[in-house]
Parts: structure tokens; sequence; C-alpha cells
């Protein structure tokens, strides 16, 4: 195991792959690429999405206690994230493209973000969008017009895509259309680059809820079994 520790460089010399990193370099015949996509989130695009209150990614609910929180999205890490913070005695409000919560949402959860927003306890703007970020507020494009809610703390839950540009510099191959899924061999999960294979999420390109956990579960067990009978 090597933590933190970013792969920049994939080079094939003969039948081996040197893999350069921002700490090392390493030596492998065999390859397996099971990055997920949490890598790259999706931004806003908007004035002061790079301010240091503004993050995409969510770890520990108690650093946002009595704070003025707002919250962008409706689906399952936005709805997490508003209830948690809120139990923590954050001041939530919730920003939504739509006119409802997320119909992804985990029924049991949906309930409780429907009666705490129902109820006043998190304030939700459906609809809306945010046009704008200052350091100590953000405006809000509403059904009912432009409005300027005072904020601390902005968690984008806005979604993330996989590194697909780092499979291509790779050399691996990817779909033209808009799923962009690479290429492998279903039964074996190798690509189109000899003894490099991809594993989970990955594996459905920008089609990221195509595969999750319980169903590439097998995906390890095709790899390992096409690695033996190579050797």
């Amino acid at each position: 195991m090597r933590l933190f520790e970013e792969v920049q460089t994939v080079k094939k010399e003969e039948d081996l792959y040197k893999i350069n990193t921002s700490k090392s370099e390493y030596e492998a015949k065999y390859l397996i690429l099971a990055t997920g996509f949490y890598d790259i989130p999706n931004t806003l695009g908007i004035e002061g999405e790079n301010l240091p209150k503004v993050t995409h990614y969510y770890k520990d609910p108690h650093f946002y206690a009595f704070q003025k929180v707002l919250v962008v999205g409706a689906n399952n890490s936005a709805v997490d994230v508003a209830l948690e913070t809120w139990r923590k005695g954050a001041e939530v409000t919730m920003v939504i493209r739509e006119p409802e919560i997320g119909k992804s949402v985990k029924y049991w959860v949906r309930p409780d973000i429907e009666n705490r927003i129902a109820e006043g306890s998190i304030k939700a703007y459906f609809t809306s969008k945010i046009s704008k970020i200052t350091d100590g507020s953000v405006i809000i494009n509403t059904p009912e017009g432009e409005i300027s809610v005072e904020n601390d703390w902005i968690l984008a839950m806005t979604g993330y895509k996989p590194n697909l540009p780092f499979l291509e510099k790779l050399g691996i191959k990817l779909s033209e259309n808009q799923q962009r899924k690479p290429q492998y061999d279903e039964n074996t999960m190798e690509t189109n680059l000899p003894n490099v294979f991809i594993a989970g999420v990955i594996c459905g390109g920008m089609d990221t809820r195509s595969l999750f956990i319980e169903n590439s579960r097998v995906h390890a067990e095709l790899i390992v079994k096409r690695i033996l009978e190579k050797i």
C-alpha cells in the first residue's frame, strides 16, 4: 500500500509498465485501474466559487456547528449533508434547481428531509440556483426574484465525474458517445491495452449510476482469473 501518492505517468517498456508517481517509480506487469468517479467535481461555474468557504467535498458535520451553511443539490449527498450539519447545530439552507427533492434519494431518508423543510428547520429554495458568491453572502435566483442570503460555508454537492482524460493519456480507448465508456472485455475486464484492467464504476464512463458496489464486486474475480490464465 502506498498512500497519498498520485500516479502521474504510465509507460510501457517491453513487457512491463513503468509507473511514475508523485513520490516514486514502480514497475509492474499488470495494472488494475479502479479510480472511481470522485476525482473531478462538477463545478457551478459562477463568480466566487473559488473562495475558501466553498467546497465540493464533505467530511465532518461538527466543523459547521452554529454557522450558516448553504447546501447545493437535491440528491443523496446533498440531503445527507443538510441533515447531518443541521443536527450538529448549523443553520442550513438548500438551493435546488428542481421543484422537489431528487427522485433517487434513499426512501428512508426522504421523509426526514421533507419534514425538516416543511417545519422550517431547514430552509429550501426550489427551482432556484446560485448566481454569485461573496465572502459573507450568496446571491440566489428564485422564482420570486433575486435574493441575498448571509452565509459562512457552501457545500456544493453537485456530483463528480471520472478522470477519463487520465485513461486516454494511458492509451485506453473511450466510446465516442456521451457515455465515454472505456473499452474493455466484460469477461476479463482487460482493456485494449494488454495486461491493463479496469474495475468498479470507472467501467461505466460518464454513466456513473450504472455500476456500484453490489454489481461490480465480480470485477475482481474476473481480473484475478484472467491474470492467473496468463501466468
